[in-house]
């Protein structure tokens, strides 16, 4: 089969002095895409941003071979060692490898490159890439995970990564190495399906599917087009339960997690027919975050708009029956309803901005980026501490007690009581494995390539871009705003000479009255929200975009009629003061932290300030100082306003109790709370009730 003739951007890693491929435009017969991929470090973080990747650097994903060895040091399988051969060595690397590459840290490079070299220098003669199956069965060692052995899934995180250090680096050892593997992968699957050994690799299937496109845009390679059908075919159908309607007369749990982990390829339709994403324990929430993106995965090779229509469809849904105000869902492992007491676990923040991440590039659409930046900027920052070396398993909406005690999650024994206290090893230890991905892959999504050969900036942050636009020529574009705290953002282009290039810029669907101005002359365009503006012009050296982005103080309804509060894409929370306590387990768990309350937590809003926020609510700056913004004391920006205390809301096991509805306290007194972005805060009221 011979492939058509395709235009690719070959794009430069300035600094590292190699010439490297980024996200190629997709070959036909694969559906063009309107954003492109840069080059892993052609962004660079600044500002707080930097900072942020910076404590990550000095915390724990620069230092999991110290803190973790029992799986992250040289005994790891994916090093040629007896230890753990599964998913948490690939999932530390998956972080650790675009940390060290934005950062250009030497340092930390030279800790991802063993994990490289060993995986491509250790492929066997039949394309199989990582630890190879043991003539005699491992003798089991808690906390450690030896088998089994030839799962694809822990090997999807490796392509991922493989996929990674070829942007960074133009390696082609990768591209012969994935080549062999997706050839060995094409010969074995129809023998050994992708849930051949755990249903973890029919439920991910798309992280493989994303890579052999990405080969194929490289190669071309026809072979790669069938196995994509092929890893498709056995991927957990996704777009059929999305697209499903919920039926409440459902019947028995078999189609249900973790009930239903025995259906594997080929799956039981009588079970997935009774599967809606809205009931309980519908899906093991990580699943659900990795698995959204598959149906638009596969849109690129078969471009039907009911792929994306099921997408959206299943955002729509997952927020009516599992959301939680800070953009995530109820899930704690198991989908457990909308109440804003359960858990949310850390992977399923840092795969469902990577799901929404890929899905960006190939729609373009606006809704994805607005979701993209409101878990990234509410719901990622408080679930590791401000020094990146601790980790909560479980963050909820409501927050109010963090102790090792038993609550209504779905997964309380087997952890101990532990899924909410920030620790090393606290709750489930994957995410101490897996939460490295999530900052430096959201720097790596802000800029990107447009199909139309200029720039887009898509997602907002404090950075700085470097690349080549339409001839070839190089600009770098300088991002300076203290965006998400500020709605003010200024773009100003460095080149040695005039160029013509479109610049994309997206406006947020809340973004009410936005404006541009170029080189300080407002554009008479009205911008709607939600939409995209692309400016094309003749730019030259020093030229300067200023975004403006109004942000206004909003509420919404959530669960138990409860209300949420917004200004722009940062929810807010009820500042609580904190008392953290060390605690000391010498057993399995190690040293981890207890966070108490040392002020009152059950208020509800008044009313008149809910249906009438923009004067209900004081917005007051605080001067930064160049401090951490992500936690009290830092907080950039914060709301005021007048509340009463529910004397009758308490704890339920441990956790704030259900929400009163509609109180009436009249015989309460109003007073003063303040309301810290969601982000800053450890303990939090986030869901209030509403006092007449």
């Amino acid at each position: 089969m011979k492939t058509k003739p395709f235009i690719c951007f070959i794009l430069l890693i300035f600094g590292l002095g190699v010439e490297s491929k980024a996200q190629l435009q997709n070959r036909s017969p694969l559906r063009p895409n309107p954003y492109l991929a840069l080059p892993l470090g052609n962004i660079q973080p600044q500002g707080w941003l930097k900072d942020q990747l910076q404590r990550m650097k000095t915390g724990l994903t620069g230092h999991l071979d110290e803190r973790y060895p029992q799986v992250a040091g040289h005994r790891n399988g994916w090093l040629g060692g007896d230890g753990d051969a599964w998913e948490r060595g690939p999932y530390w690397i998956d972080g650790l490898l675009p940390l060290a590459y934005i950062l250009k840290d030497q340092a930390l490079i030279n800790k991802v490159k063993p994990w490289i070299e060993w995986t491509l220098n250790n492929q066997r003669e039949d394309g199989y890439l990582g630890p190879k199956p043991l003539s005699v069965k491992p003798q089991p060692e808690a906390g450690i995970q030896k088998e089994p052995v030839e799962d694809w899934w822990p090997r999807m995180v490796m392509l991922k990564v493989l996929q990674q250090y070829y942007n960074a680096t133009a390696d082609k050892r990768v591209i012969k190495a994935l080549s062999n593997y997706f050839k060995y992968q094409l010969q074995e699957l129809p023998k050994h399906p992708l849930d051949q050994w755990t249903f973890w690799g029919n439920r991910r299937g798309a992280d493989n599917l994303m890579v052999v496109y990405w080969l194929y845009n490289i190669t071309g390679e026809s072979f790669l087009l069938d196995l994509g059908n092929l890893i498709y075919q056995q991927t957990f159908p996704y777009t059929n339960v999305f697209s499903s309607t919920y039926d409440t007369k459902q019947e028995g749990v078999g189609h249900l997690y973790p009930y239903n982990t025995g259906n594997t390829y080929p799956f039981k339709q009588a079970l997935i027919d009774k599967l809606h994403v809205g009931q309980l324990q519908s899906f093991h929430c990580v699943n659900l975050a990795q698995g959204i993106k598959t149906p638009i995965i596969y849109y690129q090779q078969h471009a039907d708009s009911n792929y994306i229509k099921a997408v959206k469809k299943a955002f729509n849904d997952i927020t009516l029956f599992h959301g939680q105000a800070q953009g995530m869902y109820g899930g704690d492992e198991p989908l457990h309803g909308n109440a804003p007491t359960q858990g949310i676990e850390f992977c399923s923040v840092v795969e469902m901005l990577f799901s929404l991440e890929s899905m960006l590039t190939i729609t373009g659409d606006t809704d994805f980026a607005d979701q993209l930046e409101k878990i990234a900027y509410n719901a990622m920052p408080t679930q590791a501490t401000d020094d990146f070396n601790y980790r909560q398993y479980f963050q909820s909406a409501n927050q109010v007690l963090i102790s090792r005690a038993k609550r209504n999650f779905f997964e309380d024994d087997g952890h101990q009581g532990t899924d909410q206290c920030y620790g090393l090893l606290t709750g489930y230890p994957c995410c101490t494995a897996n939460m490295h991905q999530g900052w430096p892959k959201f720097v790596q999504n802000l800029w990107y390539q447009t199909a139309d050969q200029g720039i887009a900036a898509l997602l907002y942050g404090p950075s700085e871009v470097e690349t080549r636009v339409a001839n070839g020529q190089t600009i770098r574009i300088t991002e300076d705003t203290h965006y998400p705290f500020d709605e003010n953002i200024v773009f100003t282009v460095h080149s040695t000479q005039p160029l013509s290039f479109p610049f994309h810029l997206r406006i947020p669907h809340w973004a009410k009255n936005a404006q541009v101005k170029i080189n300080g002359a407002i554009q008479e365009e009205i911008l709607k929200p939600g939409s995209m503006v692309k400016i094309n012009r003749n730019w030259k050296d020093g030229d300067q975009v200023t975004l403006v982005l109004p942000m206004h103080v909003e509420t919404s309804r959530w669960a138990e009629l409860s209300v949420a509060v917004a200004r722009g894409p940062l929810v807010y929370a009820l500042k609580i003061e904190e008392d953290w306590r060390k605690v000391s387990d010498a057993t399995y768990f190690g040293d981890f932290w207890e966070v108490h309350p040392k002020s009152d937590w059950n208020y509800g809003l008044i009313e008149s300030a809910v249906n009438n926020p923009e004067n209900g609510f004081e917005v007051v700056k605080n001067k930064s100082n160049g401090q951490y913004p992500w936690n009290l004391t830092g907080a950039p920006i914060i709301l005021k306003t007048k509340a009463k205390r529910i004397p009758e809301w308490g704890l339920y096991k441990h956790m704030a109790g259900p929400l009163p509805h509609q109180f009436s306290a009249a015989e309460e007194e109003e007073v003063p709370i303040v309301l810290v972005p969601y982000g800053c805060s450890t303990l939090r009221i986030t869901q209030f009730p509403i006092v007449n």
